[in-house]
């Protein structure tokens, strides 16, 4: 339905647009040139253009943005990693570290069964 309701406003503008710019005029790019377009045209044109410019740009920064994103999740992906293999081993050196306190002389009760 917002759809609907957007091209109704767009059309409207452009019927109202089109109505008062019909004076033909001439356009001139570089060593090409083209007589007795419609203003409304070259208006129309100039807007399309900005738009689809401006998308293309949005693209672009999309795209920087994912490939920015993406080394981010690899790096985040190395750290936990290494934070992994570093609780493995501080996890074992603590293991190491009973060991060694438990070592030495066993003290034996000679009630116990």
């Amino acid at each position: 339905m917002l759809n609907i309701i957007v091209f109704l406003i767009v059309g409207s503008a452009l019927a109202y647009i089109s109505k008062y710019n019909l004076e033909p005029v001439s356009l001139n790019f570089g060593i090409y040139n083209i007589e007795s377009i419609p203003l409304f045209y070259v208006i129309v044109g100039s807007v399309l253009v900005g738009l689809i410019l401006s998308y293309i740009m949005q693209l672009l920064g999309n795209i920087l943005t994912y490939f920015e994103m993406r080394g981010k999740s690899q790096q985040i992906k190395s750290s936990q990693e290494e934070i992994l293999d570093l609780t493995k081993t501080v996890h074992q050196l603590e293991l190491k570290n009973e060991k060694l306190k438990h070592v030495g002389p066993e003290v034996s009760d000679s009630n116990a069964l």
